[in-house]
């Protein structure tokens, strides 16, 4: 960018208006330090983004102890567990008397609303539809990001930058090659992901194993269920018509079985969401901090995703506070190590749950899957690990 026409100044540039970032600016304006927000998409686009329903224990608290609860304890469901099923099989693995923990449904829609509710009270400068984001000097200390917001250049200079714009914006690709390292398993399956205008059939969320490929029940509120089944990579959503998925959810979840029934409703979404697992490290270079999906991707199984980018951004804004306020690098240095601890325990568990249920042509890896949920149905200790990871570890982990 040859002429910049405006420059602002801050400790924080943060790239990313999803929960990550709007949460990172929340965390670090409690304890007096300043930042500006950078997005490439609209205020709408980022608030009517349809992602994660499922908050851990640890997310809730950290949501609560800074005032961003309200909503959520009057709209949001508290879930004790989930059910695990298979043919002629279900079992309910209560989380609060294995562990202590629950888990609540409440959508990052919600989340966000909350976020940007809170955000827009305090004053928060955040710059939406940028274009031509770039990010430089990041192994100096006053690193900056250029932009076209609103048909004009404009720079933002601040202490560091926090890059939490997923896995799709600049800050990934702003780590050297030569220091960058990643890992990535793409899933030989797809879900097919519908919204529907209908009660849940169920209280708590149900995941299924079935020889026709994996099914899964959640749900949104009381009104507006939320439904997946394992379909092919490359699967066009047209190929499944509204009887044939209902008929397939009906199928591989139970219905009928000790007298669950299925109810079906209108759908008003469909989408196909391909499966990976992606970790790149390290997690900071330089003065650049990476939170979130920018560094991390999990399948949805083990509903990973958003309470990842909380994690992150939990550990890393008492880093940013000291670095920013004292010049105390400790919590910095030690940042990409401490959420990386995490982050590989939550790509592990989102990996079992994903290949325990989701079926394959190969009759051996069938019999093991069977085997797995028959010692979960048998075993305490094995209902609590699967408890004790799904409902989320501490922050800080």
């Amino acid at each position: 960018m040859n002429s910049i026409e405006s420059t602002l100044r801050t400790d924080v540039v943060i790239i990313g208006a999803g929960p990550a970032g709007l949460l990172l600016s929340h965390l670090l304006a409690a304890q007096g330090v300043e930042s500006v927000v950078v997005e490439s998409r609209s205020a709408e686009y980022v608030a009517s983004r349809i992602r994660a329903g499922i908050l851990e224990h640890s997310t809730v608290d950290l949501l609560r102890e800074h005032g961003l609860g309200e909503r959520l304890e009057h709209e949001g469901d508290e879930h004790r567990g989930i059910y695990l099923a298979w043919p002629e099989e279900k079992i309910h693995i209560d989380f609060v008397d294995l562990i202590g923990r629950s888990v609540w449904v409440y959508g990052q829609t919600e989340v966000q609303k909350d976020l940007v509710a809170a955000r827009s009270a305090a004053g928060q400068e955040v710059l939406y539809e940028c274009a031509d984001v770039e990010l430089h000097d990041l192994e100096s200390e006053r690193p900056a990001v250029t932009m076209i917001h609103e048909g004009r250049p404009v720079r933002v200079e601040g202490r560091v930058v926090a890059g939490c714009d997923g896995s799709f914006g600049p800050s990934r690709a702003a780590v050297p090659d030569a220091v960058r390292h990643t890992w990535e398993k793409v899933y030989p399956y797809s879900w097919l992901g519908i919204l529907a205008d209908v009660a849940p059939s169920t209280d708590e969320l149900i995941y299924a194993w079935h020889p026709d490929g994996f099914a899964m029940h959640s749900m949104r509120s009381a009104s507006v269920s939320r439904l997946y089944l394992q379909v092919p990579n490359g699967t066009p959503v047209d190929e499944w018509s509204d009887d044939r998925i209902w008929d397939a959810l009906a199928q591989r979840l139970g219905h009928g079985h000790d007298g669950w029934e299925l109810t079906p409703g209108p759908i008003t979404d469909k989408s196909v969401l391909p499966m990976r697992s992606y970790v790149q490290t390290p997690m900071r270079h330089g003065s650049l901090f990476l939170a979130g999906d920018s560094a991390h991707i999990v399948p949805p199984t083990g509903a990973k995703g958003l309470n990842l980018a909380v994690a992150d951004v939990g550990v890393l804004a008492p880093a940013l506070i000291d670095l920013v306020k004292s010049k105390d690098s400790r919590l910095a240095d030690a940042y990409s190590g401490d959420a990386l601890r995490r982050v590989w325990r939550c790509t592990h568990f989102s990996w079992w749950m994903t290949t325990m249920l989701h079926t394959s042509d190969d009759p051996f890896d069938s019999q093991l899957q069977l085997s797995q949920l028959r010692w979960l149905a048998s075993s305490e200790a094995g209902r609590a690990g699967l408890a004790e990871n799904y409902a989320g570890l501490p922050i800080g982990f």
